[in-house]
């Protein structure tokens, strides 16, 4: 059997094996350990041949497992909590493949055109966020604002920073611990939708929210 084709068998071995019998987060830990082993052969095989990727299987089913941040049930409860707290807003929730917790939250419930104060639509979504965050107290929070293309980076750049300024002040207004709270702004440098059509620049009109908990502190 080929090195790339172990890793592989190592990854389905370990995302699928007794699936029936997981929790929901033993399960999604089984994967990132899977994920992990394929990831860490590939790199082992790249750098040092086919002991390297028997070596980097093993060394890359430990950082799935482990990994940068945890899945927790802390984590699914929040996800949960937030699924339904933004049910028919568009604000998409969702685990990402490092495990964090985001929210994806489109311009026409957050921010005006050019603007930075929180739309009152927004309000009753980071109300309950923050509930959440409050009582997941160990997690970290990351608020990324975005524009679209029209007008310059000059305007751009702070219109974004100020978004994310915007939602950290209204979450440590509802109790968050600011400290917990970092933002940034990437102006109009990372759309996700076409900026030539109204529709478009809407979406990329948008903030992002990011909610980790850290491996060490599970």
């Amino acid at each position: 059997m080929t090195t790339t084709k172990l890793a592989v068998c190592i990854a389905a071995a370990l995302a699928l094996a007794g699936c029936e019998s997981m929790t929901e987060t033993q399960r999604r830990t089984a994967i990132g350990t899977g994920v992990g082993a394929a990831a860490g052969a590939a790199v082992g095989a790249a750098v040092s041949g086919s002991s390297g990727a028997r070596t980097g299987a093993v060394l890359g089913a430990a950082a799935g497992g482990i990994g940068t941040y945890v899945w927790t049930k802390r984590m699914e409860d929040q996800k949960r909590a937030m699924e339904q707290a933004t049910q028919g807003t568009g604000v998409g929730v969702t685990q990402t493949a490092d495990n964090q917790l985001k929210l994806d939250i489109p311009s026409d419930i957050s921010f005006d055109v050019n603007r930075a104060d929180i739309k009152p639509g927004f309000r009753p979504v980071l109300d309950r966020f923050a509930q959440t965050l409050v009582a997941n107290p160990v997690t970290t929070v990351r608020i990324v604002g975005h524009t679209d293309s029209s007008g310059t980076d000059a305007i751009n750049d702070p219109l974004s920073v100020n978004r994310a300024a915007s939602a950290r002040q209204y979450l440590a207004s509802r109790g968050v611990d600011a400290s917990r709270v970092a933002i940034d702004g990437r102006g109009s440098r990372e759309p996700s939708a076409d900026n030539g059509t109204p529709a478009g620049r809407a979406r990329n009109r948008r903030v992002e929210i990011f909610v980790a908990e850290a491996a060490a502190q599970r």
